[in-house]
């Protein structure tokens, strides 16, 4: 039995996660000058994009922002104030806490994608798939929306790579049997410690 402070902390974790992802989206809104509307916009693509894609792949409704609407009333507000949200969060949460939080999110994100496409019968290689799907196509669009390279083309450093070792992670602790939510929970670690290794070291791929 799944002690119930595990599924506590995966609730907190997917707050986290979605807030991180929010937050990107403010701070490229801010250099765009954006209204809170377009702001708005990019917020949501950035929390919800992979996930959105992953769930229209599989053919799977309602999408998870529809089922969840607490979570886009309070980017649509946050929109509204997003310069003094981004001052405050400037001012309580660092740059390396931000980063953690991040690296959370495409933890969370992938491995919850891998579950779901396993759920839909998926094989192995494309539930890995649409995983990293699910951890980084938010990104993606948020910068074809701000009319960028979307940085996971155009930076070396790993990031969909730690998602995709990451989520294999997931299927073989799946494999063994091993309890979803420890499994999840562990699977999000990996690539949570992956990312952050990675990024001290400044690892880098070969172009």
């Amino acid at each position: 039995m799944v002690h119930p402070r595990l599924t506590l902390a995966v609730s907190i974790m997917e707050t986290i996660a979605i807030l991180a992802y929010a937050i990107s989206g403010f701070l490229e809104a801010r250099k765009r000058r954006l209204d809170p509307i377009g702001t708005f916009l990019i917020a949501l693509a950035t929390a919800f994009g992979g996930g959105t894609v992953r769930d229209v792949l599989l053919e799977r409704r309602p999408f998870y922002w529809v089922e969840h609407q607490e979570y886009v009333i309070v980017i649509f507000v946050a929109s509204f104030f997003a310069p003094y949200v981004l001052r405050l969060v400037s001012h309580v949460i660092s740059e390396r806490a931000l980063l953690i939080a991040d690296a959370i999110g495409l933890g969370l994100f992938s491995v919850a994608g891998t579950s779901i496409a396993l759920d839909a019968e998926m094989p192995p290689f494309i539930a890995v798939l649409m995983g990293v799907t699910t951890g980084v196509f938010g990104g993606i669009i948020r910068d074809v929306l701000c009319n960028e390279v979307p940085l996971i083309l155009r930076d070396s450093r790993p990031y969909a790579t730690c998602a995709f070792v990451g989520c294999w992670v997931y299927l073989l602790l799946a494999r063994m049997n091993v309890d979803s939510v420890y499994s999840v929970l562990m699977a999000t670690g990996f690539i949570l410690v992956a990312r952050l290794v990675t990024y001290k070291f400044d690892v880098r791929l070969r172009h």
